[in-house]
């Protein structure tokens, strides 16, 4: 569904991302593993047009290429991007947030099922964002995105600040969203039992190179944390 080729993005003379290519098949999700600093935020920002590729990168999702485009016309396209960090609006209400999720008019108001996925947001649906906890509004920013219908849902850092009680409970909500929706996600992570978790294939990144890519049955584990400890 997702095939990135040739994928380089630099910063004035900074060149962050060399020659990354990989490929997301429909419904299946994948997690972009390494340590601080290795390329992987500035990856997926690349994606989603938050920072321009490099001449003669592609990035094609089903069929269109979206390098050169707009971040609102990607998300207009299926790409959904739940950043690092979260960046809901605080002054807005739960229900206000997600409600900022419908521009691409895919749904006409905000589905049921971001409700039943995340019955702490039903509760707090008149609470500002602000007020939320760190693993609220993880959820919330989640939701906010999936309220677009994506065809992909990209996640960068999804566990950063959160507890790991949470943590396990967002990796069995993705589970069970793309079952019930059919939607792949791409998500980078440092938390290696969240990755494991939740996708189906690992990429590891060092130094801006993909230089490990495998299904999770196949992965060489103590050869993965060489690339994650410090």
């Amino acid at each position: 569904m997702l095939k990135v080729h040739n994928l380089n993005v630099a910063y004035g003379e900074s060149h962050v991302i060399h020659d990354a290519s990989f490929l997301v098949q429909p419904g299946a999700a994948m997690a972009i593993v390494g340590r601080n600093g290795m390329g992987k935020s500035t990856l997926l920002k690349s994606l989603i047009g938050m920072v321009p590729a490099r001449h003669g990168s592609s990035i094609n999702l089903e069929g269109r290429e979206l390098v050169g485009t707009e971040s609102h016309k990607r998300v207009q396209a299926g790409l959904a991007f739940v950043p690092q960090g979260r960046l809901i609006f605080p002054q807005l209400t739960v229900e206000e947030n997600l409600l900022t999720g419908l521009e691409t008019r895919r749904y006409k108001e905000i589905p049921s099922f971001l409700y039943e996925f995340f019955p702490v947001l039903k509760d707090m649906r008149n609470r500002k964002g602000g007020n939320l906890s760190g693993g609220q509004q993880q959820q919330l920013a989640i939701a906010r995105a999936l309220a677009s219908k994506p065809r992909l849902l990209i996640l960068d850092e999804p566990t950063e600040g959160i507890q790991p009680s949470i943590i396990k409970e967002i990796a069995r909500s993705l589970n069970a969203l793309r079952a019930e929706l059919n939607i792949a996600i791409l998500v980078s992570e440092q938390v290696l039992s969240f990755a494991l978790e939740v996708a189906d294939r690992l990429l590891v990144i060092d130094r801006g190179r993909i230089v490990r890519e495998a299904d999770k049955a196949n992965l060489n584990l103590d050869e993965v944390r060489s690339y994650l400890t410090v």
